[in-house]
């Protein structure tokens, strides 16, 4: 989703990617799109406050029943005494959707056979940071021995053998979470969609396990915290950068900036990078692999080249 385009346009295209997945938001979404009240309400907010799951879940915070009916959600934003808008300018879709680490083991396996030091982009409370602590099955394969991550798989991926160990972890965000606040944790949960019982109880324990040893995560903006925290996590074992539908909410000035220093990083030998990105975000990406040009999911990436499709909250894995 392109959160730069038309309103009406971003809600559409969410719509797809909850079709079959979320009714509820299936239903709200194509309708918004139609709803030329709720698009000018929606227009008053500033560009990057207009996303579908930032708007979607602050309704929901206020009250409204989801699943539910369009009606109560429109009447919601319609009649709002500005506590809503609030609420959207005040939060962030941090989702931190730990079910993303079933597509992003293979490729941590795939850069490093020792014990790695990870670095999250856009780490929001770090729940990603710790691939080490979950098992993982991919059809007829499973490793690990801690809750269980699955993924259906296709094409020939480089299914590891063991759990990644992980010898450092730390992350950067403009506004990390700590995951010892109950009411950042609640907000997590509001951004999970509506009919994602199973989703809700791997967050809760994904806080749990995060939260009995919180990781470092480092206040800032990514193009200037980045270089330095590669350095430091340099002297703890090889180096890998990774992110998961964070991009898109750079600048498309920034996410040039970042496809080029993650690149200068890479050629320079001082770290791997693992993207997970939709497939308009880092096109030099796209471009790099057979990404079939109506792919929806996410684009996998190793060091700037396209390996695999991905489902957004990590339920497949299509390798290419």
């Amino acid at each position: 989703m392109d959160l730069a385009a038309d309103t009406a346009e971003q809600y559409r295209d969410f719509a797809l990617d909850a079709r079959d997945y979320s009714p509820c938001y299936d239903d709200w979404c194509t309708r918004v799109a139609d709803d030329a009240e709720v698009l000018a309400w929606l227009d008053r907010l500033p560009l990057p406050k207009r996303q579908p799951n930032l708007v979607l879940a602050a309704a929901r915070w206020h009250g409204v029943p989801a699943p539910g009916p369009y009606d109560a959600f429109r009447s919601a934003l319609l009649a709002d005494d500005g506590t809503i808008v609030a609420t959207i300018r005040a939060r962030s879709t941090q989702t931190n959707e730990v079910g993303r680490l079933a597509t992003l083991v293979p490729a941590f396996a795939l850069v490093a056979d020792r014990p790695v030091a990870l670095i999250e982009v856009g780490a929001s409370a770090g729940l990603n940071l710790f691939p080490d602590r979950y098992s993982y099955a991919w059809g007829g394969r499973t490793i690990g021995s801690g809750p269980l991550l699955t993924a259906s798989v296709s094409g020939d991926p480089p299914l590891p053998a063991a759990v990644p160990s992980v010898a450092w972890r730390a992350g950067v965000d403009l506004n990390p979470l700590d995951v010892t606040d109950d009411d950042a944790m609640r907000w997590l949960s509001f951004l999970v969609w509506p009919e994602h019982e199973e989703r809700r109880a791997r967050l809760a324990t994904a806080v749990a396990i995060a939260r009995s040893a919180p990781p470092v995560l480092v206040r800032g903006n990514l193009l200037d915290e980045l270089p330095a925290l590669v350095a430091t996590a340099a002297a703890h074992g090889p180096v890998v950068v990774f992110h998961s539908a964070v991009a898109v909410y750079l600048p498309p000035e920034d996410r040039d900036r970042f496809q080029a220093l993650m690149t200068g990083l890479v050629a320079e030998g001082r770290c791997h990078w693992v993207s997970n990105e939709a497939a308009s975000v880092l096109p030099e990406v796209t471009a790099s692999g057979p990404v079939p040009s109506d792919a929806r999911g996410f684009v996998l990436g190793i060091d700037g080249r396209a390996v695999a499709l991905t489902h957004g909250h990590g339920a497949w894995l299509r390798w290419l």
